[in-house]
């Protein structure tokens, strides 16, 4: 069963009960995944079962870090901890075990951090932003990238252009910077209440449009390059719109932040040494990018383009980027409440 939402209203919708089950969350809850009575998806019991193994035991010599994607982690935290620096940085600060748990989406590690099983958090700006408005005890550590394009992929012999989804159901997965490229997309072409959005992981976004159960799938930086390499038509990307690019970002819970009042400046340092070293390194990095997500190396130089890389922690551009995220979400009623981006910043 899928929960499908155009103009802001809940609906049951039959016509795919071969997609996911995990997908009937509520909408507007995206900061967290489904309720505890819904199916989660095999990678988030493992991502949460891998939390709990440490959580009774955690103490400041445990850095426990989450992320979403794939196997391993990507960017400069990816690279960070592939090289070994992350360690040898880590086990300076005192760290004596660092343990990673990887999510399918942004709200499931959410979910992860509200029930204190995370202490830093890898993931996308809409899920991060919904959470702290929510009055969630967060704080921005860091931009990793900035500018992450989003596309719209179309069913093959099927429309190709935006006037021709009216009436037409598409698909995204839930609470992303992919979701919220959609939902800016479909406002400014002035047919949000034209169209049924429903929430479809990425994992099935393929089976979905080859079978014809969705008309187009807005989907991440490289799944829609290996989209168009397979032949699936690109109606649109974000990259076309001022301010609908994603940015990802790295948070921390203030409880552990209490804990390690000089963590903000000396993680940043650990991925400002990495974010140097992938772009120094960068057919090393993008092999290893292209092993990690079993995408083609070319698909990976195409939706990952190293000028997205911040060396910074706070890029400009990024904090723009974020600033309307931010503003998009509150005027929509997807985020509870507005707050200030430097309340949210940890201090240096």
């Amino acid at each position: 069963m899928l929960l499908s939402v155009g103009t802001g209203y809940i609906s049951k919708n039959k016509f795919a009960s071969r997609l996911s089950t995990s997908v009937a969350c509520i909408l507007l809850l995206l900061t967290t995944a489904c309720s505890q009575g819904e199916t989660k998806s095999a990678q988030s019991i493992e991502a949460i079962n891998a939390n709990n193994t440490v959580a009774a035991s955690n103490n400041i010599s445990t850095l426990r870090i989450g992320y979403v994607g794939s196997s391993e982690p990507t960017g400069p935290l990816g690279w960070a901890k592939k090289k070994g620096i992350l360690e040898r940085e880590l086990q300076k600060l005192g760290f004596k075990n660092i343990t990673f748990a990887r999510f399918p989406n942004g709200p499931d590690l959410n979910e992860a951090l509200v029930a204190g099983q995370l202490d830093v958090g890898s993931l996308g700006d809409t899920p991060a932003i919904v959470l702290r408005a929510r009055g969630q005890e967060t704080r921005l550590l860091r931009i990793t990238q900035f500018n992450t394009t989003a596309w719209l992929v179309a069913k093959k012999n099927g429309p190709r252009s935006l006037a021709e989804l009216k009436g037409q159901t598409i698909a995204t997965q839930k609470g992303s910077y992919m979701h919220r490229y959609l939902l800016g997309l479909l406002a400014e072409a002035k047919i949000a209440k034209d169209v049924k959005v429903v929430h479809l992981m990425t994992t099935e976004a393929k089976g979905a449009l080859e079978r014809g159960d969705v008309a187009a799938y807005a989907t991440s930086s490289d799944l829609g390059p290996f989209l168009k390499s397979q032949g699936f038509p690109v109606i649109d990307s974000s990259a076309n719109h001022q301010g609908l690019s994603g940015t990802s970002l790295v948070v921390a819970t203030e409880s552990f932040l209490a804990k390690q009042p000089d963590f903000p400046q000396k993680f940043n340092a650990i991925l400002t040494e990495a974010a140097k070293d992938l772009k120094a390194n960068s057919e090393e990095y993008y092999q290893y990018h292209a092993q990690t997500t079993k995408y083609p190396i070319d698909i990976i130089k195409v939706s990952f383009p190293l000028k997205q890389i911040s060396e910074e922690p706070l890029p400009a551009e990024g904090v723009k980027l974020l600033e309307g995220t931010k503003k998009f979400l509150v005027s929509q009623g997807l985020a509870k409440s507005d707050f200030k981006l430097t309340d949210w910043v940890a201090e240096k």
